[in-house]
């Protein structure tokens, strides 16, 4: 995401050495498969951000009680830390470059990051439109082998709750495991819903 972009930006200021300039083409490469490539959030995502972030159906996971502003948004891409380490999350915005245009689709994040463990929280939203076409599970296997190659992790870990029974279905398909059920943990339309924590560990993948 951010962190990663800023540092090809960096990279470039050394592209008289033809190794940076190939270390750069490799980098750029394990954030695309097929279709879908990853990116940072730019000024330009600020308004499909605003829709996301405010979507009141997703607020529950978040514990969001107040929507957020525009102002909130912009501050948040551009000072955003560079080190996912420091920052201790990521975020990436998921595009769709198929037929000759780039569309976004989506984000995926990297939450809950920690060095000293390894190991980071994962999540993903695709709009509504774009939903059942694969592109969840495109975006997460780059994530996975970022996670894993880049950034050394690990494992993985995500929370997802028991009706969602199509996003236990993909994690699961990645090779996450239900490594429990906190009961009655979310508080949703009036009702308490329980929730499975997943992992996925580097040496089973």
């Amino acid at each position: 995401m951010a962190r990663l972009n800023w540092f090809l930006k960096e990279l470039l200021k050394f592209r008289k050495n033809d190794y940076f300039s190939f270390f750069i083409k490799v980098l750029i490469v394990m954030l695309q498969k097929e279709l879908i490539q990853l990116r940072a959030p730019e000024p330009n995502d600020v308004d499909f951000l605003y829709d996301l972030e405010n979507n009141q159906q997703l607020w529950h996971l978040s514990n969001t009680r107040m929507p957020f502003s525009r102002l909130d948004l912009e501050q948040f891409v551009f000072q955003a830390e560079k080190d996912t380490f420091v920052a201790g999350q990521a975020r990436f915005m998921i595009d769709n470059i198929g037929g000759g245009e780039r569309k976004t689709i989506g984000t995926i994040d990297l939450f809950s990051v920690e060095a000293k463990h390894r190991r980071a929280g994962i999540g993903i939203s695709i709009i509504e439109e774009e939903r059942g076409k694969g592109f969840a599970s495109v975006a997460l296997d780059i994530v996975i082998d970022y996670s894993f190659s880049v950034l050394n992790l690990h494992q993985l870990f995500c929370n997802i709750e028991e009706d969602n029974v199509k996003s236990l279905q993909l994690f699961e398909s990645k090779g996450f495991l239900r490594a429990g059920k906190k009961v009655d943990w979310n508080m949703k339309d009036g009702d308490w819903v329980d929730e499975y924590l997943l992992q996925l560990l580097k040496k089973h993948k």
